[in-house]
């Protein structure tokens, strides 16, 4: 069947979700979720993610040249809801939602406690893509909590990452398979 193209990323299906904070220039906080996110460099350490020109992130990151890319466990999933609403500029989503800011160590923009990963983004690049705009960090910090990584493997199941599947609809990962 064939499928009308405002619909085709519908099937590139669950895709991990995090919640992207900024402050803006007077700095007040910001958090929105995305799930049009993922690595694009290993060396040097970049992660992208597209948003509406329009949002409260695009603009503060466009203003201060920094955010966090912040990775939620299922615990999170009624707060990142809240932080996807259309609050007026200058309103914390953060603080609106009940998720606690943590200072970054490396950029002006709040990390949130409640996520099991943080990466400290400067931004690197951005470039239109259609009707976004793809924002690349370097990530200049990386913190996951230390039960989530052992001996240099992420702990999926453990850390229980959402997986946006579209709208409210969310899954997660539930088993691991390996190729022979």
């Amino acid at each position: 069947m064939e499928i009308d193209f405002s619909l085709w990323y519908r099937v590139l299906a669950p895709r991990p979700v995090v919640i992207v904070s900024t402050v803006n220039s007077r700095g007040i906080s910001n958090a929105a979720p995305f799930s049009f996110v993922m690595p694009c460099s290993v060396s040097p350490p970049l992660i992208e993610f597209s948003s509406s020109p329009g949002h409260h992130t695009a603009k503060n990151i466009l203003k201060t040249g920094d955010f966090v890319v912040n990775v939620p466990g299922r615990g999170a999933l009624d707060k990142l809801w809240k932080c996807s609403g259309n609050l007026p500029a200058g309103v914390s989503e953060i603080k609106k939602s009940g998720l606690t800011e943590e200072k970054s160590l490396k950029v002006k923009s709040p990390g949130i406690v409640e996520c099991f990963a943080r990466y400290e983004c400067k931004l690197h690049g951005k470039f239109r893509t259609g009707d976004h705009i793809t924002f690349v960090g370097r990530i200049v910090r990386a913190f996951v909590e230390d039960k989530y990584f052992k001996n240099k493997e992420f702990k999926v199941l453990q850390a229980d990452p959402l997986m946006h599947i579209g709208g409210k609809r969310f899954g997660l990962v539930g088993k691991i398979i390996k190729v022979k």
